[in-house]
């Protein structure tokens, strides 16, 4: 193992997403998607999960999000249940979802609609967002207007107009062509920088996990569980410089020597 490879994960001294334990089955008799999850998550983190599919990574985010209860085990965020967590986390997802009869800025606006923001004040703040995420010149248009990456801004911008604390993704540039990923990738970190949200993101690119994270975990399948972590210590802010960098290059590598590992048990 390298320098920067543990052989489980280890609990932090922030434990603001933590899972003791967890046990995950969707029915009483069945076999576990996740089983014996330890894991630690210190705020401001950001930590992705890799590994093949149906070693429960999306189940994780689920757990985490309140929308799925743990079998065995505790899981808790910020210090309370998922379930009473869930106005501090918001969810992205790899299709956009965006309700094609609104606008870029009623799409982006429906979260503080539902929280009965004042409408001056709603105003305000998508339009600050959109200015962010750099969509204002498009907040007119519908999601039939515009391209992958254009309407991947507007979901993220919905996710990040209730100030969440903690950003759960999954998968949301797979979609994308690799131009457009990298340049997601890099304002996802700016975006992070500012607003110091904790995240944890599913991929299946280990260069995109590298490139973003504190940690990378690689998981294993039947049951899901984690195989091993790297961590990642790369300078910020991470940009295209970073993807040139020998041991930005290095780590790719070994993070896929590892995932390659465990598809082969």
């Amino acid at each position: 193992m390298s320098d920067g490879m543990t052989a489980a994960p280890s609990a932090g001294e922030d434990r603001y997403i933590a899972f003791d334990g967890v046990t995950k089955r969707y029915g009483v008799s069945d076999a576990p998607i996740l089983q014996g999850i330890d894991l630690s998550v210190g705020r401001g983190e950001f930590v992705s999960l890799i590994g093949p599919s149906g070693c429960g990574k999306s189940t994780m985010l689920k757990l985490v999000a309140g929308l799925t209860g743990v079998s065995e085990g505790t899981l808790s965020v910020d210090g309370m249940t998922a379930a009473n967590a869930r106005e501090i986390v918001s969810f992205i997802f790899q299709d956009a979802t965006l309700l094609p009869w609104r606008t870029v800025e009623q799409n982006v606006g429906l979260p503080l609609e539902l929280e009965r923001v004042a409408k001056d004040r709603r105003r305000e703040k998508v339009a600050a967002l959109l200015d962010v995420v750099g969509l204002t010149a498009a907040k007119k248009k519908y999601p039939r207007e515009l391209s992958g990456g254009m309407k991947m801004r507007v979901s993220i911008a919905r996710a990040l107009s209730t100030r969440p604390r903690v950003l759960l993704m999954d998968e949301p540039f797979a979609a994308l062509d690799e131009m457009s990923r990298d340049r997601l990738n890099e304002e996802l970190l700016r975006l992070q920088e500012e607003q110091r949200w904790t995240a944890l993101f599913v991929t299946h690119s280990v260069a995109e996990a590298v490139f973003l994270s504190s940690r990378v975990l690689v998981m294993a399948p039947h049951p899901g569980r984690i195989a091993c972590e790297f961590a990642v210590e790369l300078p910020y802010p991470r940009t295209a410089e970073t993807r040139r960098l020998p041991e930005y290059e290095a780590l790719v590598v070994e993070v896929s020597k590892a995932l390659r590992g465990v598809h082969s048990r």
